[in-house]
């Protein structure tokens, strides 16, 4: 299970798993808003390189609007996903305190 809400300008707040079975949902999601977003993460437990295309595909999407993505809250196996995969390099990812 998957949900994503928004909490405001630019704020999404993002629980569950981010899978191949939840991408549809997730991308229909993430196409909605524009400019600076930030996905707080703090109770995303799971990413599967599905999820992870669905992230780059948003990223790029919002970088050609002049926008981006940022990540927060992200626990340290994820945070571990995202350094192995690049992504730390591609997105702004700030840790979980």
């Amino acid at each position: 299970m998957l949900t994503i809400d928004s909490k405001g300008a630019g704020l999404l707040v993002i629980t569950g798993r981010l899978d191949a079975a939840q991408c549809g949902s997730a991308q229909a999601a993430l196409d909605k808003v524009d400019g600076v977003v930030t996905l707080d993460c703090n109770g995303l437990e799971y990413i599967s390189s599905a999820g992870l295309g669905v992230l780059l595909k948003t990223q790029k999407r919002l970088l050609a609007g002049a926008g981006k993505l940022r990540l927060t809250g992200v626990n340290r196996h994820l945070r571990d996903v995202f350094m192995y995969s690049g992504f730390d390099q591609i997105i702004d990812i700030e840790t979980a305190g």
